[in-house]
């Protein structure tokens, strides 16, 4: 009986070392998850900035002003004077 008590004692404290390290192991991991958490938490209100500021720009990019603006810079365009304006009627017709 004394040997079994000694086996029995054995596995019990093995178990209790394995569950201990199980557990310890199991925080580090928890850690380590949650630190990769907060690093994509941030990384998403970094690209959530960045989009909002995306949108603002296309938002003023296609502003009549802006187009106007390019199409003078880029395009050497200008209003045409007065005595360049042709009217072009569209017939209907059948």
């Amino acid at each position: 009986m004394r040997r079994s008590r000694k086996v029995m004692l054995v596995l019990l404290t093995l178990a209790v070392l394995v569950s201990a390290i199980a557990v310890v192991h199991s925080k580090y991991r928890s850690r380590v998850l949650f630190r990769e958490l907060k690093a994509l938490d941030a990384q998403i209100d970094e690209v959530d900035i960045e989009w909002e500021q995306l949108l603002l720009e296309h938002g003023a990019w296609g502003t009549p002003a802006h187009i106007e603006a390019s199409a003078r810079k880029q395009l050497k365009m200008r209003m045409p004077r007065a005595d360049e304006i042709v009217i072009i009627k569209e017939q209907h017709g059948g």
